[in-house]
Formats: structure tokens, sequence, C-alpha cells
């Protein structure tokens, strides 16, 4: 479901309602006759559903966690804000943009529509830009032939839906000097080659055994999820578009489960 399309309706129906009995209606009742009961609906929710499709378009937009490929980072049950405009400003709902701002930059958690299916959204960080050449080799990240550096950093364990105990390993990898934390799983592959999907550009991609290695076509991005053996990601199901970039993932705004989570910057 599109909520944005739906919000987007919503405004033309109560606006179009409040053009009409401003310009038609309210000349034709006069004065003393009081208003129907949908036209005073229609004028009292139209300013409201007015500023929240301006905010949520070009402002900031709240987005759910409703999974784990991005623990450490992102828990389940994180409710994010996201930053609509570091990367342009766009049309509504169509996604065109207007203004040219900043680019995604490597390191970046960013929210796109899921080429697999535009109306999902998935959140994921950004590895590598267009022209770059990303490779995943056991385990380990190059970008255009340089290892990006990870540093160990102990052990991460959690519980995933269902009751089942993950323990994975904790490194703190850097990208154009920015730092975050990555989890790895010992007893997972670094790549289900069965799981990789036929999508656009895959000729630009060579899979074998522990290994995925792509050259990054212009206009799109290769991303990964922080918890490396527990994502589908860019490995899987290819590269996402400049058009169905949707903003920059930059503040945890509440998780009911953790409210010590309240307030922490996404990095």
């Amino acid at each position: 479901m599109d909520f944005a399309l739906i919000l987007f309706s919503l405004l033309l129906v109560t606006g179009s309602v409040w053009l009409l009995d401003r310009f038609v209606l309210a000349r034709r009742r006069g004065n003393e006759a009081a208003e129907p009961w949908w036209v005073e609906y229609a004028k009292s929710f139209f300013p409201v559903i007015l500023a929240v499709f301006l905010i949520r378009s070009f402002l900031v937009e709240p987005f759910k966690i409703p999974s784990g490929s991005m623990i450490p980072t992102l828990q389940v049950g994180d409710f994010i804000l996201v930053n609509k405009f570091t990367y342009g400003i766009r049309l509504p709902v169509v996604g065109k943009k207007l203004v040219q701002m900043n680019d995604p930059q490597r390191g970046d958690v960013m929210v796109f529509h899921y080429p697999e299916n535009p109306s999902i959204d998935y959140i994921k960080r950004v590895v590598a830009l267009p022209g770059d050449i990303v490779e995943y080799r056991n385990k380990r990240l190059r970008i255009n032939g340089v290892e990006q550096p990870a540093r160990p950093d102990g052990e991460y364990n959690y519980v995933e839906q269902g009751l089942n105990f993950v323990h994975t390993l904790k490194h703190i990898e850097t990208l154009d000097g920015r730092e975050h934390s990555i989890l790895t799983n010992p007893d997972r592959a670094t790549l289900y080659l069965d799981s990789v999907a036929e999508f656009p550009g895959r000729e630009n991609c060579v899979y074998g055994d522990e290994m995925v290695r792509c050259r990054v076509p212009d206009g799109y991005y290769f991303t990964m999820g922080d918890n490396r053996d527990n994502s589908r990601d860019s490995r899987y199901w290819g590269f996402v578009p400049d058009n169905q970039i949707v903003g920059k993932a930059f503040l945890i705004w509440m998780n009911f489960g953790e409210l010590g989570r309240v307030g922490l910057s996404i990095d």
C-alpha cells in the first residue's frame, strides 16, 4: 500500500471540497445556512493533511524497522526519521528529482524503494557509488581494489523472531573515514548463489564461491545490510537506481521496547 499516494488522494479530495465550497456552495446557501457535514469535515482535515503531506514529502518521513538486517545499527522496532531533502528535492508520489543537492556517500544509511517491488521501502548502507568496483569476498569488503578496514570488536549475540539465538562476530568497519559496526555469522556462508536473482545490470557482476564483484553502473548504488549474513541486499537483487531513493536515515525517535534508544543518531 502506497501511503504517499493515499495521502495525496486525500489532499486532492479535501482540497477540492474546500475550493468548491468557497467559490460555489457557500454562495448558494447564504450566510445563515449551516455547512453540510461532509463540507465541514473536508475543510477541517484539509490543512492538517496538507501540512503532513508537505512535511512528509519534502522534509522528514518516519519509518519503522521491520527486520534485523541492519543490526546492530538499527534494531527491530526502531522508529526512525529520514531526511527527504539531503539528496535532492523530488516530486511527491512520482519521485522525479527537481533540485539536485547532495549525492549519497559511502557509509550513508539510506532508505529507498525496493527495486524488485517499489511499493516496499528498504533500508541499507551505501557501500559503493556509481563507477566503483565493489567486491565482497570471504566476508571482507573491497572498494576499487582496496580492502576496507574492519577491526574486531568482540562478539554480539541477539535473539531473532521465533526466539532463535544468533551468535555473531562484531567488527568496526570504516568507509571513507566513517566508522560503523557490522556483524558476521561464522556459521553462515559469505553468499548463497542459489538466492541471487536476475536483475538489471547483472552483466556487471561476477559471482563465485564466497565472493561477488560488481562494477556499479552510472546512476546506481550498491548497498548492504550491517548484519551481513542476515541481509538480502545488492548482492542478491542488484543496484539501487537514483530515482528510487527516498532519503537518508538520521535519527531514532522511538522504540517502545527499548526507550534508551530514543534520540540516538544513525551513523
